[in-house]
């Protein structure tokens, strides 16, 4: 059984609204790096849809949602590269009281 294309882009709004949401109102670094996580998640599940109904025989969804994962690896990992050096000089990682990248 098929779910309709309506279902799969619904679920994918909500989860892209949660993560927008939560990474507009959090202060914790690592909850916001979750929270665009969510967001990039919920764009994968687009791609895989509309590959799925527009073009069900070739992968061009799946090849996109590889790169898009590989990007939010890169991201992941440079952010808490940040977050952990913040860290390390100060004793939050509240993003209100970071101000350490400032001129």
């Amino acid at each position: 059984m098929e779910l309709p294309l309506t279902y799969v882009l619904s679920f994918s709004a909500v989860l892209f609204g949660i993560g927008l949401y939560g990474a507009l109102t959090l202060r914790n670094a690592i909850r916001i790096l979750m929270c665009i996580e969510i967001m990039l998640n919920a764009v994968n599940v687009n791609l895989i849809a509309f590959s799925r109904y527009l073009t069900p025989l070739e992968p061009t969804g799946q090849m996109f949602v590889i790169f898009v994962m590989t990007v939010a690896a890169a991201e992941v990992a440079v952010g808490l590269a940040i977050i952990l050096i913040l860290a390390r000089r100060r004793a939050h990682i509240n993003v209100d009281k970071m101000n350490l990248l400032k001129w």
